[in-house]
């Protein structure tokens, strides 16, 4: 009996997967913003919060940026990923990407999401971006979810059972909330052992006094290369594990990026 109804189960996971595939399939760059694929990112955000977008959340994955613009206007959602300081894709999302209420599309998600939770497919969870490259056992894992929770809800630093993996989630919490914030310029966020260092504000300086900065600020330059394209210095700071990218031209910043933290540790 049990057999049959896991079989059931199976089969009706296997028709959700079949119903939602068509509109993964489908999403591509909304008309409002199809232009501005394969655009400088720098210039592409200010160009998106002109048209009436602005960042909800955003994260890195791998040499990648994810971000995620919510226009209130036309009511869309759009999944930007950054790659090499460009727009890679514009890609229309669901609303609840954006922490919106969502349509019919965003409810046959949440049942397929069930329908997966009901088979105990538990690996799922265990691929948060937010850990990056950190690998820990079952326990840890639970830890640096629950530092994580609290760092990025701004609750209390409630590390009982002395775990680095909680103090590590409590540090990425704290630094998604300071992104999700950067709207208001001029934060420096820290959470678990380390503090994030504050770096928007050299955006648009004179090279020479940005990396005076970095360095001032505790960051050690990697790599210094010229290109077609202008100077890129890779910048590691490894008390916080943030990893920047600055491109420069004519001795002035262009961009100045966090990146995944292995750019700086291959």
């Amino acid at each position: 009996m049990m057999i049959k109804q896991a079989k059931a189960l199976t089969a009706a996971v296997l028709s959700a997967a079949m119903v939602l595939s068509p509109v993964a399939a489908g999403a591509q760059a909304p008309g409002s913003v199809r232009d501005l694929v394969g655009a400088r990112a720098a210039g592409g955000e200010d160009q998106l919060e002109y048209r009436g977008f602005h960042r909800i959340s955003g994260h890195t994955e791998d040499d990648s940026k994810i971000n995620y613009w919510w226009n209130g206007n036309t009511k869309e959602c759009v999944k930007a990923v950054t790659y090499d300081g460009r727009f890679q894709s514009l890609d229309k999302t669901t609303n609840a990407d954006c922490n919106q209420k969502g349509g019919n599309g965003d409810k046959a998600a949440a049942i397929a999401v069930g329908a997966v939770a009901l088979l105990g497919i538990a690996a799922l969870a265990s691929k948060s971006h937010h850990r990056g490259d950190r690998d820990y056992d079952e326990r840890g894992t639970a830890d640096f979810e629950r530092g994580h929770r609290d760092g990025l809800y701004n609750q209390p630093y409630h590390n009982y059972s002395r775990s680095d993996a909680y103090s590590s989630g409590y540090d990425s919490g704290v630094r998604e909330r300071a992104n999700q914030t950067s709207y208001r310029g001029g934060n420096s966020y820290g959470g678990g052992y380390s503090a994030y260092v504050e770096f928007n504000d050299l955006q648009g300086r004179e090279r020479d006094f940005a990396t005076g900065q970095l360095s001032s600020r505790g960051f050690a330059q990697l790599d210094n290369k010229r290109t077609d394209t202008g100077r890129y210095m890779t910048y590691w700071r490894a008390a916080s594990r943030q990893c920047l990218i600055l491109n420069s031209r004519n001795g002035y910043v262009v961009s100045l990026e966090s990146v995944s933290a292995r750019t700086c540790r291959d």
